[in-house]
């Protein structure tokens, strides 16, 4: 089977910024306790009639003209999301619509924050396979629908975006530049992070069990997709996981032989967690900052609700 590769990536965030200062104003906290506990700065919130499918479809068309592709050319369309409030048709199907992608298979993922790297194995199988010849894999969410507004320990997280990535087969003879999965879950801990009463959800977690569990458990996951990769964690010339919380983003990165220089993605700082989204909206403004170099291999990491996780090296595009 040929390999796949990350043609291109692109990403979008709402035009509003909510600050720590704005929160202050709506729960008992302050930009202080919000920077020390969780290191975010800033998120983003979609306007009231901006949707999970408005966001994917801005994400998903600057990946796919960075790709220099036609929208005929593209053969699965894939959205992690677990914050969309369509059930059927699928944002997926609504992204291929407005794009003007004639007949691809489309479906939406819901794996939490998760979402996006399982969407990537899933499409990279399918292209590997022969099911289609390039795929678009998009992390949407709009999480500010699913906020507590009340609860000082979850709002103060939340935020919206989306990120987007071709997936094409690699020319013949070109090694695979998306390795192999590392993926999973733990169903006896999806009380975790999870989102409460399906029809008006709002998003719940046990946070300090969480970042119990991450630092415990991330860092033999981030080893084993690496030696799956034919790679050692000290040859990572970058790590993009899931920006759930800057300070357990570092916690578990500490426990890793990382090279010096290896660039860390922290865009947690600036768009808070953006939950499915979170992973290529991170990568893909890296890309765009060219803060990693073509072709040279990052770690992308992520967990979430379920408790799932996902977790693959890919080569820079």
């Amino acid at each position: 089977m040929p390999g796949t590769r990350i043609a291109a990536l692109g990403h979008h965030q709402p035009d509003r910024v909510l600050t720590n200062d704005d929160l202050a104003g709506m729960v008992d906290t302050n930009d202080a306790w919000i920077r020390q506990r969780t290191g975010i700065a800033t998120r983003r919130i979609a306007a009231e009639d901006e949707t999970v499918a408005d966001m994917a479809t801005a994400a998903a068309g600057k990946a796919l003209a960075a790709a220099g592709l036609d929208p005929a050319d593209i053969g699965m369309v894939v959205v992690a999301t677990c914050s969309a409030r369509d059930r059927c048709p699928s944002t997926a199907a609504q992204v291929a619509r407005r794009l003007g992608i004639p007949s691809p298979v489309a479906y939406d993922l819901n794996n939490g924050c998760a979402g996006f790297c399982t969407a990537l194995a899933t499409a990279g199988h399918a292209v590997a396979a022969g099911a289609a010849r390039h795929a678009l894999v998009i992390g949407a969410e709009k999480m500010s629908d699913v906020t507590d507004w009340t609860d000082r320990s979850t709002c103060i997280l939340l935020a919206d975006g989306a990120g987007a990535a071709v997936v094409s087969a690699q020319p013949e003879g070109e090694p695979d530049a998306i390795g192999p999965v590392e993926w999973g879950s733990d169903p006896a801990r999806g009380d975790m992070v999870r989102l409460l009463d399906a029809w008006q959800p709002r998003f719940a977690q046990e946070g300090p069990a969480v970042f119990r569990w991450a630092t415990a458990e991330l860092p033999e996951l981030a080893r084993r997709a690496c030696r799956r990769a034919g790679l050692t964690t000290g040859e990572l010339a970058g790590v993009v996981t899931h920006q759930a919380n800057l300070r357990l983003i570092e916690a578990v990165l500490g426990r890793l032989d990382l090279a010096e220089d290896v660039v860390i993605g922290r865009d947690v700082v600036d768009s808070g967690n953006t939950s499915a989204a979170s992973v290529p909206l991170a990568l893909s403004k890296l890309v765009e900052r060219r803060e990693v170099a073509p072709g040279a291999p990052v770690l992308l990491l992520s967990f979430g609700g379920g408790m799932s996780w996902a977790g693959q090296v890919v080569r820079c595009p």
